[in-house]
C-alpha cells in the first residue's frame, strides 16, 4: 500500500467520523471544556440526538470476547488481548483464541489481568510482542512488562523487562505503546496508594519509558529512571498526534468529589498533580489537565488520533466513543451504541472498537464482548 493511499484512507475515515459528529446536535457535546481551562460539565442528550447517535453504523467482526483490553494489527490479522490471559486472533471474521504461556500466572481479579499488548516493530520477522499483566507474589499484587514470542499457534514469554510494579484489584494502568521515537511507553496506576504517584522512586502512578530491550533511555528526564511523567492516578490510554505530541487518558477520583477524568498532553518530567490537585485546581510545578469531565465520570480508556487535533476516546462508564478536539478542548459523542468501550484504534483508515461489557461492571448481551468496525 502506498503512502499516498494510506493518507487518503485516513482522510476518508476522518471525514466519516467528523460527519457523524457534525450530524449530531449541539446537545451531544456532553462534557465541554471551559475557555482554555479544561473544565467540563454535563449536558443531557435529547431523544432526537440519542436516536441519531444510535444510528451510527458498524459491523461486528468478532463476538464472545472475554473482557478484551487492547487491539493490535498485523496485515489482515487483528490481535486482541483478553484479561484472563489470552490473545485472540481475528481474520476474515474468524476468531482463534490462544492462551499465553507466562512464567508467572496472570492474576485476573478486579481490574487486573492480562492488559496492554503491542506488537514489536519487526513482528513480521521476529514474532515478538510486549504485554503488561498483573500477578501475585509473596501475597502482593504486582504488575510486570514482558516480551512475548509467537511461534505457530502459541504465544510464550521470552523474557521479563520490568517487574514489581505495584498493583491491586484496581488502578493498574496497563496501556503499552511504542512511540514515534521507537521507545516503549507504559502507563501504571497508583494501585490504590495515592502517595506513590508523587514518589519518583516508585513505578506506580507514572508513565514509564524504556528502550525496546528494557533499558533506560539516555534522554529520559530523570537520571537512571524509567519515569517519564508522574502524578497519575490510573492512566489507560496513549496516543501521539502527527507532530509527535503525546496525549494520555486518565481516570479521576471515586467517591466525593467524583468524576474529573482527564485528558493530558504529556511532557517529559512533568508532574500531573495526583493526588494533590484535580480538575481546575492549581499548584506550583504541577500541570492541570488539558480537559477534565467535571463531576461526571466517563472513565476514558484507549485513545487514538483521527486527525491532527481530533482524538478518539473510548469510554467505559461513559459508554460512548467520544472525539476530543485538542485545540478547543471540547468533547463530543460520536458513537453511543455498544455499552462500555475499552479501546479504539485506526488501521488503514478504518476505526475499530472493542466493548467491555463482560468486565463485571457492564450489562453484557449474549454476543458480548465484541469487536466493532465503524462504517
Amino acid at each position: 500500500m502506498t503512502k499516498n493511499w494510506r493518507r487518503a484512507a485516513v482522510c476518508l475515515q476522518l471525514a466519516a467520523v467528523l460527519a457523524a459528529a457534525a450530524g449530531c446536535r449541539q446537545e451531544e457535546s456532553l462534557f465541554k471544556g471551559g475557555s482554555g481551562s479544561g473544565s467540563g460539565h454535563e449536558q443531557s442528550l435529547s431523544a432526537g440526538s440519542k436516536a441519531e447517535l444510535n444510528q451510527a453504523a458498524f459491523t461486528v467482526l468478532a463476538e464472545k470476547l472475554r473482557v478484551p483490553w487492547g487491539i493490535q494489527f498485523h496485515g489482515d490479522t487483528i490481535y486482541i488481548s483478553e484479561r484472563e490471559g489470552n490473545i485472540v486472533a481475528v481474520q476474515d471474521m474468524q476468531m482463534t483464541r490462544l492462551p499465553v504461556k507466562l512464567s508467572k500466572a496472570v492474576f485476573a481479579q478486579g481490574e487486573g489481568g492480562f492488559l496492554g499488548l503491542v506488537l514489536a516493530p519487526d513482528f513480521a520477522s521476529s514474532g515478538q510482542a510486549y504485554a503488561y499483566h498483573t500477578y501475585r507474589e509473596n501475597g502482593n499484587v504486582l504488575n510486570r512488562v514482558v516480551l512475548l514470542k509467537k511461534q505457530g499457534d502459541s504465544w510464550s514469554e521470552a523474557g521479563a523487562l520490568l517487574e514489581d510494579i505495584p498493583g491491586s484489584v484496581t488502578h493498574n494502568g496497563g496501556r503499552l505503546a511504542i512511540g514515534p521515537d521507537r521507545q516503549l511507553y507504559i502507563t501504571t496506576g497508583d494501585a490504590g496508594k495515592e502517595q506513590l504517584a508523587q514518589d519518583l522512586s516508585s513505578t506506580a502512578g507514572k508513565i514509564l519509558r524504556m528502550t525496546l530491550d528494557g533499558q533506560i533511555p539516555a534522554d529520559n528526564p530523570f537520571p537512571n529512571s524509567l519515569v517519564y511523567s508522574y502524578g497519575h492516578r490510573n492512566p489507560q490510554g496513549l496516543a501521539w498526534n502527527s507532530k509527535g505530541a503525546l496525549y494520555s487518558s486518565e481516570h479521576g477520583p471515586s467517591g466525593t468529589p467524583g468524576g474529573h477524568d482527564e485528558m493530558n498532553r504529556i511532557e517529559p518530567g512533568k508532574n500531573y498533580g495526583w493526588p494533590v490537585i484535580i480538575g481546575d485546581q492549581e499548584h506550583p510545578d504541577m500541570v492541570k489537565p488539558l480537559y477534565h469531565s467535571g463531576e461526571t465520570a466517563i472513565a476514558p480508556s484507549g485513545i487514538t488520533f483521527a486527525g491532527d487535533s481530533k482524538l478518539l476516546v473510548s469510554a467505559l462508564r461513559g459508554q460512548r466513543l467520544f472525539m476530543l478536539d485538542t485545540d478547543t478542548h471540547k468533547l463530543t459523542a460520536v458513537l453511543e451504541k455498544g455499552g462500555r468501550l475499552r479501546d479504539v484504534q485506526i488501521h488503514e483508515g478504518r476505526t475499530y472498537v472493542i466493548t467491555n461489557n463482560t468486565d463485571g461492571r457492564g450489562t453484557p448481551s449474549e454476543q458480548d464482548d465484541r469487536l466493532l468496525l465503524l462504517k
